[in-house]
């Protein structure tokens, strides 16, 4: 009823408004600005994790982007005209897509991890969501984890794989943090032989979000931007105030601090914001 009641307030307004296409719900994140700059045309875009909304923009923790690559804002500006009904998917340049190519790319860099095990290449996999249902992707970790890819999980909410099974998922660690804020963001870092590539996007590991909704996810190209990306997941990864691991039997057990103190991830990224603001 709010998304009919505000859809109707800007066509009043004089705002072309686009339902999406039949059939599929668009849930990705995605904003684009269009400018005559100078003699040409500039595009700048916005991608994140996370909804365009003001009360749950302070109640969930989520990572975005803004970029003026225009590789990725033409992607972008694709991905519109698709949503539009103004082309069938074109292919991509950077972005990751569903339900058209997001699930394959995917099953194709967990592949690519066990392939670099196999051969003596650097090969890990840390990737973050909402939930992990998925199949396909799920069997994919497993044979990456008997290959000997270390596969670090944090899955806050639904999990279906069962990690540190002796002979089947003993390189498989699933942790879970839930906080004050609700963990939203989606990150998935690949080795990649040691050169690492880092998506932050919309979608979990789940059949609806690769088969059924219109995601997106993003590579981060700036090395900056994809070590702090990096920095944020290791964080994470040491909290042991708010973050549990799983078990074999599929269990969560609280994550020990060392010698009795605890590290809160989140209360962490607080106090680096007030820091900054302190600086100004």
């Amino acid at each position: 009823a709010a998304n009919i009641k505000w859809a109707k307030m800007l066509q009043e307004a004089g705002v072309n408004v686009v339902y999406g296409l039949i059939g599929l719900k668009t849930h990705c994140k995605a904003a684009l600005v269009v400018r005559q700059e100078g003699t040409g045309i500039r595009r700048y875009v916005h991608l994140g994790t996370g909804n365009y909304h003001p009360s749950t923009a302070k109640l969930y923790t989520d990572i975005g982007i803004m970029s003026s690559d225009q590789e990725i804002a033409e992607d972008v500006a694709e991905l519109f005209n698709l949503l539009t009904g103004v082309s069938v998917f074109p292919g991509m340049r950077k972005l990751l897509v569903a339900p058209f190519n997001l699930h394959e790319q995917m099953m194709a860099m967990i592949g690519m991890e066990k392939e670099n095990a196999e051969a003596g290449r650097a090969a890990g996999i840390y990737a973050k969501m909402n939930s992990l249902v998925d199949e396909e992707v799920i069997q994919a970790l497993y044979e990456a984890s008997r290959a000997g890819v270390k596969v670090r999980l944090m899955v806050r909410g639904i999990c279906c794989l069962r990690s540190g099974v002796e002979g089947f998922s003993e390189n498989i660690e699933v942790r879970s943090v839930v906080g004050r804020f609700l963990e939203h963001s989606r990150v998935y870092q690949f080795e990649n032989g040691g050169d690492p590539r880092v998506f932050i996007g919309s979608a979990d590991w789940m059949p609806r979000n690769f088969f059924r909704r219109v995601e997106v996810c993003t590579p981060l190209e700036d090395p900056e931007l994809k070590r702090q990306v990096i920095e944020i997941l290791e964080y994470y990864w040491k909290d042991t105030a708010k973050s549990r691991v799983q078990q074999p039997d599929g269990s969560y057990i609280r994550v020990p601090g060392a010698n009795g103190s605890e590290f809160n991830a989140q209360e962490h990224f607080i106090a680096q914001v007030e820091a900054l603001r302190s600086q100004k």
